[in-house]
């Protein structure tokens, strides 16, 4: 306190005042009164009168209120945040009342970063790919470039997306109307040349990729030209340049699939090379090759080639977990298929392939027509013969009353 001109004691906040501020609002919050904007008027004037009555200070109630509004912001604040953490109203004015540091940590943690105007306003939205996570961008600009010298020639991508149950390999372009598919294959396509279950494993996507393979060169009239390697035996193959046409050439397009050795994507472009594809590769992510002797093992490839790796994995199962084994391959079961014939499977699936690439168009069947539980709208002359009838039936009946009263007359 600082005396005045007339001796009067000169009011200055101090924290002390605040402390009792802050207690005398936590006995209002246990009354159920709190400090919001229909804080009681008794509530306040009681705020007043203690600091009044123990400090002695004069012009009190407008610094009492300018220190109130304070808290009312700062319990605001918490009332918008408290539900994430489950703090009560009582433990909330204590870290206010225990200390400055504690609130504003308290409130830094809970309350994210306002960002200003200017960055709103010139603020750029990714892509909407991008956004959903479905395009890799940095690849797909270095996939697509082409050199400013080949002028239109468009420069094919060999695209592999997996789903849940289904494998899509395509031949794409890309123009500035979007990018153009010459040719696709997909896994549910299969059954049509013998493999009607195990659609989305590596044998699968290595018989995808040899379908897509077969059938561009077949639509380019290529495929005479470039049989590819016929028999697969697990060794790295890439296709050399005839004497007439240079082989398809395609860059592989993994989209966002991580590439670890041993990837189905890898088992794709496998196929596609054996398939008599012109594809830049290496041979570190085909199943088989080992980290440490920096080799590839054909026989090990060859094993995942032609389902060996799922196989093995069944006479795991019939030895260790015969239930396992009746629950899991159930459908193998029913189709008669055994570890020991599954690699005859997909050798008759790898010719049936070579033998007849082509696409072949589903028949649709018409749709059923649908039962209408609506009225339908009639026409007008429907509405107009309508009205007509029912005018002719009401004539009619009038009549027959007329006959009738005559009679008993």
């Amino acid at each position: 306190m600082k005396m005045g001109r007339k001796g009067e004691k000169q009011f200055r906040w101090s924290k002390p005042m605040e402390h009792m501020m802050l207690q005398i609002l936590a006995e209002e919050v246990k009354l159920g009164n709190r400090p919001n904007n229909n804080f009681r008027q008794s509530s306040f004037t009681r705020v007043v009168d203690a600091i009044k009555e123990k400090f002695g200070a004069t012009c009190l109630p407008d610094h009492v209120g300018n220190h109130l509004r304070t808290v009312r912001a700062s319990w605001s604040t918490i009332m918008a945040i408290r539900g994430r953490s489950g703090f009560s109203w009582i433990e909330d004015l204590k870290m206010i009342v225990a200390s400055p540091s504690v609130y504003h940590d308290y409130i830094q943690a809970f309350v994210k970063a306002q960002k200003t105007k200017a960055y709103c306003k010139r603020y750029q939205v990714q892509f909407k790919r991008r956004r959903e996570g479905k395009t890799d961008y940095r690849a797909r600009v270095r996939l697509i470039n082409q050199d400013k010298n080949k002028y239109n020639t468009p420069k094919y991508r060999f695209v592999v997306r997996f789903t849940n149950k289904d494998i899509t390999a395509q031949i794409v372009s890309a123009s500035i109307a979007g990018d153009i598919v010459l040719a696709a294959a997909y896994a549910h396509e299969l059954p049509r040349y013998g493999l009607e279950i195990g659609l989305t494993n590596y044998a699968a996507a290595y018989c995808t990729g040899l379908l897509l393979a077969r059938r561009v060169l077949k639509q380019l009239e290529m495929d005479e030209e470039y049989e590819g390697n016929v028999e697969a035996t697990g060794e790295d193959y890439s296709v050399e340049p005839a004497e007439s046409r240079r082989p398809f050439r395609a860059l592989l397009d993994v989209g966002l699939i991580r590439t670890t050795t041993g990837n189905r994507v890898f088992g794709a472009l496998k196929g596609a090379l054996d398939g008599g594809l012109d594809i830049p590769h290496g041979e570190k992510r085909f199943a088989g090759f080992g980290k440490e002797s920096k080799q590839l093992d054909p026989e090990v490839h060859r094993k995942y080639i032609y389902g060996g790796h799922v196989a093995a994995y069944m006479r795991t199962l019939i030895e260790d977990e015969p239930e396992m084994y009746q629950s899991h391959f159930s459908e193998y079961i029913k189709r008669g298929l055994e570890a020991d014939n599954i690699e005859e499977l997909y050798k008759k699936v790898h010719a049936a392939i070579r033998a007849d690439p082509t696409a072949k168009k589903s028949v649709k069947e018409p749709p059923k027509e649908h039962k209408r539980y609506n009225l339908k709208k009639l026409t007008y002359e429907e509405r107009r013969a309508k009205l007509i009838e029912r005018l002719n039936a009401l004539n009619s009946a009038a009549g027959n009353d007329d006959e009738d009263e005559e009679d008993d007359e």
